[in-house]
């Protein structure tokens, strides 16, 4: 069991993953410390998405004269607030 702590904003998120022994012995091939290569994975991620909800953020903004929120912290929730993105969902979207 690898613990990785990710600080988002300034809470602190903890999140425990579970790895078997042989995907333990792979990563240890590839990184001297197998907790820093997944927080650095998970927080490079993070940064990538961040990035993209406040382009899609100041693209709706300029488009219909919307003050922006000031910081990252504040846009990327003044995204959500505003419905430009949502939340990740495991269910399949219909066909119709």
């Amino acid at each position: 069991m690898v613990r990785t702590i990710i600080i988002i904003g300034k809470k602190i998120m903890d999140y425990t993953i579970t790895i078997t022994e042989t995907e333990k012995k792979s990563l240890e091939y590839i990184t001297h410390d197998v907790d820093d290569w997944i927080t650095n994975a998970a927080k490079a991620r993070a940064k990538i998405a961040k990035n993209e909800i406040i382009a899609k953020l100041v693209a709706h903004c300029n488009a219909n004269s919307i003050s922006l929120a000031v910081g990252e912290d504040a846009q990327v929730t003044q995204a959500y607030d505003l419905g430009i993105v949502e939340k990740a969902s495991s269910e399949i979207p219909s066909r119709d």
